[in-house]
């Protein structure tokens, strides 16, 4: 009586992270138009407006992009959170066996692209913060280009990058906390701490509401974003307090997770794209390319993704401590890992974190540009004839 939940969820996981990749791409399309037309004035006034928030007594008053940084995008890591402990306990990554070849994948697909970058800053002190910008991978837009090919990708691939993917947001988490973290609060800091061992002792009392832990979710939250930790990781912290098991009723964490999947893959991920894809080409020459922060990040992702995911995955297959994914060719797994160079939301966040200088800013937003066209086209290209291939064996 197990087996119809799984399906049914990754049945509706896929489905809405397909329907998410699209939006996005429509949705940075739509900021490369709006930010080299005559409204762009009015996109970057917009974004850099003031809005002021009252949480209890305090009012914050920030950026509209700040808010969708650091408010939206903490929904959009609770989701990630949940997925990951989800996961962990009661999924794909369950088990050592279901969890070394993309653990492999997803080392390897982090470290090539920063060792790349790194090579390519090497001549350049101010750029060589954004190491880990190419080192992500976007899960909506890369399942996107997956649902676009149908039946030519197996579903064990599928999965496969899913985790893989949940593996290298894991990743990610962790970089931010410890390399892009700002002067610390004192205060804040032990408040934020205080609050979560609240949600772990409401955890261990039993308590099944979600109102709880969102109303305490919202106080960590504050406290995080004045604590100098980077306000996002707040998301995490409170999805790994959210319980996972209830004897005979519905999971508060599945309930949780599927509230979120589509307000977060069709509305927050997509504004957040919008906010940050824009940059102007106004005057911009080919050497806005070449410069090493973009060059870096373009081939981190394009070459460094490719080489370091398939080339571990390889390896890993053998070398006897994991097999290829059911009914997939080496040929698809390594489309597949030319997809993980699509690293648009992720990378674009980090970048805003590295760096402070707006031209910076734009540097990566052209870098991961580059790095994700040139993946997603490739990766389509060599799956869609990969897959004709097969069909074509298969016949013979």
């Amino acid at each position: 009586m197990s087996h119809p939940r799984p399906k049914s969820f990754l049945h509706a996981f896929f489905s809405s992270e397909a329907l998410g990749g699209y939006i996005l791409m429509l949705a940075a399309v739509l900021a490369l138009w709006v930010a080299n037309s005559a409204w762009a004035p009015g996109y970057f006034g917009l974004l850099g407006a003031k809005l002021g928030v009252h949480i209890g007594p305090v009012m914050l008053r920030e950026s509209v992009q700040h808010w969708i940084n650091d408010g939206l995008m903490a929904i959009f890591f609770l989701l990630v959170g949940l997925e990951i402990k989800r996961e962990m306990l009661d999924g794909q990554l369950r088990g050592l066996s279901r969890v070394v070849l993309p653990g492999v994948a997803a080392a390897g697909g982090m470290l090539a692209p920063a060792l790349i970058y790194l090579a390519v800053n090497a001549g350049n002190p101010q750029g060589l913060r954004g190491w880990a910008i190419p080192a992500a991978t976007d899960i909506a837009f890369a399942l996107g280009i997956l649902a676009l090919l149908g039946s030519r990708v197996p579903t064990s691939l599928k999965i496969f990058l899913t985790a893989l993917a949940i593996l290298d947001d894991l990743g990610a988490i962790v970089i931010i906390a410890l390399f892009y973290t700002a002067q610390l609060n004192g205060f804040a800091l032990s408040m934020a701490a205080v609050l979560l061992l609240c949600l772990i002792a409401i955890n261990r009392l039993g308590v099944v509401a979600l109102l709880p832990y969102l109303a305490i979710g919202v106080l960590l939250w504050f406290f995080v974003l004045k604590s100098g930790v980077h306000a996002t990781l707040a998301g995490v912290a409170l999805a790994l307090t959210i319980p996972l098991r209830r004897h005979g009723q519905p999971s508060p964490l599945h309930k949780l997770e599927h509230a979120l999947h589509r307000p977060v893959a069709l509305l927050i991920v997509p504004i957040f794209g919008f906010a940050n894809a824009g940059v102007s080409f106004a005057g911009l020459g080919l050497d806005a390319l070449t410069a090493p922060v973009p060059l870096g990040i373009a081939l981190g992702l394009f070459l460094g993704k490719q080489l370091g995911v398939f080339g571990f995955a390889w390896l890993a297959i053998r070398l006897g401590i994991a097999s290829l994914p059911r009914q997939a060719s080496y040929r698809q797994l390594y489309g597949v890992a030319l997809l993980c160079g699509i690293g648009f939301t992720m990378s674009l966040f980090i970048g805003a974190l590295a760096f402070d200088s707006q031209a910076a800013i734009d540097a990566t937003k052209i870098g991961v540009l580059a790095g994700t066209l040139c993946s997603a086209v490739a990766g389509y290209l060599l799956l869609r004839s990969g897959g004709r291939a097969v069909h074509a064996q298969a016949g013979h």
